[in-house]
């Protein structure tokens, strides 16, 4: 039979006041949680909803949800995570409001900008499975139903999140001087808003794309950077399109890896490297020699060094493209 939430969040509560999950530690991640415990992924929220909002863990960004500080923790809000002899017959009152990753504020109107923010806290901890109508509620500690009032459907709350976070950290004013200067520029500073949020670029359509105004920014600057080759402007989006493709197109192995590491416990170097003498023993040099040479001399793969290695390679051949003669 499969457990309760109230079940796992006990669980969770007896191995943090033992001391085995030490403050700072990782949690079972949602995941991780429906796979140990045979519950749905909401039964698993759910149970992480509560231990946050008791002050037990918090989430951080590109690790996952961690025990808190024993400072930092609140008296508890909801009746099953706190310890039995305190629970009492009633829940009291809720008086503030806690959302993932953030200290408890003050109950009162919430507003768009809120609702979205704490969809993001929640989709940089546990990823865009993650986010629901009701657990985005359950973090601002409202009624799920108040939550149309500045949101639709899910659909258009996962839009103003992808348009919130790419605006983070815009283009620059001053665009810099070159076609190749402009494409490094808006590939370099869409892998750092994917790797700040893991989640996004999943959820990024290249071929049905959203309406996120912060996203058409990169568009436009593409489209400015090819303007003035005497290219039409079916090539020039063409050309600005791919570059962002590329990006997205590697940044969705992102969060895998995020949370590949956060289940493990190991980097992917760390990875490979316990992979290794199993690796080995099937990779025969004879029928993969170069594969085999590549094994033993450690050749550097990490997503980091294969989006700088394939951005420049891209770019040199749109620079070869351009200095073609026109047909």
């Amino acid at each position: 039979m499969a457990a309760t939430y109230r079940q796992i969040v006990t669980d969770i509560r007896g191995r943090i006041e033992s001391g085995e999950l030490a403050p700072g530690a990782a949690v079972p991640s949602t995941r991780r949680l429906v796979a140990d415990y045979g519950v749905a992924m909401a039964t698993a929220t759910k149970a992480l909803t509560a231990l946050r909002q008791a002050g037990l863990v918090r989430a951080v960004h590109g690790v996952g949800t961690v025990v808190a500080e024993p400072a930092s923790a609140p008296v508890p809000t909801t009746p099953e995570a706190r310890p039995p002899e305190a629970r009492p017959t009633e829940a009291p009152p809720t008086t503030t409001r806690r959302t993932a990753g953030h200290a408890a504020r003050p109950a009162g109107p919430v507003g768009r900008d809120e609702v979205v923010r704490t969809a993001i806290a929640i989709a940089d901890a546990d990823g865009l499975a993650g986010v629901s109508m009701r657990r985005v509620a359950a973090e601002l500690g409202i009624a799920t139903m108040s939550l149309y009032r500045h949101v639709a459907s899910r659909d258009e709350l996962v839009t103003r999140m992808l348009d919130a976070a790419i605006g983070e950290q815009p283009l620059p004013a001053e665009p810099p001087a070159g076609w190749r200067a402009r494409c490094t520029v808006a590939a370099r500073t869409m892998w750092a808003f994917c790797q700040r949020h893991p989640w996004a670029a999943p959820a990024l359509s290249m071929t049905r794309p959203q309406s996120i105004p912060n996203g058409m920014d990169y568009t436009e600057w593409l489209l400015a950077a090819f303007d003035g080759y005497g290219l039409d402007l079916d090539t020039r989006f063409r050309a600005g399109l791919i570059v962002l493709m590329y990006v997205r197109g590697l940044a969705v192995n992102i969060e895998p890896e995020l949370r590949a590491q956060e289940d493990t416990g190991l980097t992917d170097e760390e990875w490979m490297e316990q992979q290794k003498p199993s690796m080995l023993a099937v990779v025969d040099p004879e029928r993969f020699p170069q594969l085999s040479s590549a094994m033993h001399d450690e050749v550097d793969a990490d997503l980091a060094s294969m989006f700088e290695f394939g951005l420049q390679r891209l770019l040199d051949g749109i620079e070869v493209f351009l200095a073609a003669p026109a047909p």
